[in-house]
């Protein structure tokens, strides 16, 4: 009887060590479980933090640069006031008449006594052909415009737009100071314009030149404003 009930007793105490050692190795289980997983979450955490940073970096080179772009910029001065960085000093026609690359477009806005109106009009964007935009226009024909003050105060005003363009807000139709509108198809960095007196589609060369009260989109084709 004595033997039976001892029997009894070890199996149930064993019955019970076991049961606490499988709590405790399930505890120690979670511990080691739960003490595992912070580095990796911490890991994880600054992983995310990087890629973040990451994103935001490259995010902030992406963005289009505040520098003039396109292959007719190499013929503009390195330096000296017809440079880009003495252009931004002047107001735009002060400023085109120091830079050799549009020095007929000067000459045709002197004829057209637009020198004035367009150094005082504040924040507008001027599509400006350089001086092979003139050339390519028989001479017999740009002779007689600029003999036409009235015609040629038309083809000079159609180049002209208010407001600052930068090169994200380029492509559309817009209304010219002429009264009339433009429509430059393209984006980043290439720009066209149909409409030209050649009819040669005019391509922006050198792209957002900025001024003291003008940003600036040289072409090279003279714009032609609609008929009619």
């Amino acid at each position: 009887m004595k033997s039976t009930l001892t029997r009894g007793v070890l199996l149930a105490t064993a019955s019970t060590l076991a049961v606490t050692l499988s709590a405790c190795g399930s505890d120690d289980s979670g511990t080691a479980s739960e003490g595992s997983a912070s580095p990796s979450s911490d890991s994880s955490s600054e992983t995310s933090s990087g890629s973040e940073e990451g994103m935001e970096s490259t995010s902030g080179s992406d963005m289009m640069s505040d520098e003039p772009f396109g292959a007719g910029c190499s013929a503009v001065p390195a330096d000296g006031e017809g440079s880009f960085t003495g252009m931004t000093d002047d107001p735009v026609a002060t400023a085109a008449s120091n830079n050799p690359v549009l020095s007929t477009l000067v000459q045709a806005v002197t004829q057209a006594n637009l020198v004035d109106t367009l150094n005082t009009t504040p924040d507008i964007t001027v599509i400006a052909p350089a001086n092979p935009a003139f050339e390519a226009i028989p001479q017999d024909q740009l002779q007689a415009v600029l003999a036409d003050n009235a015609v040629l105060t038309q083809i000079l005003t159609h180049h002209v737009i208010p407001g600052r363009l930068s090169p994200d807000q380029l492509a559309g139709t817009h209304t010219t100071v002429a009264g009339d509108e433009v429509t430059i198809e393209g984006s980043g960095e290439n720009f066209t314009v149909a409409q030209t007196v050649t009819g040669t589609p005019a391509s922006v060369i050198c792209g957002n030149v900025q001024t003291a009260n003008a940003t600036v989109y040289i072409v090279d084709q003279v714009l032609a404003p609609a008929a009619g």
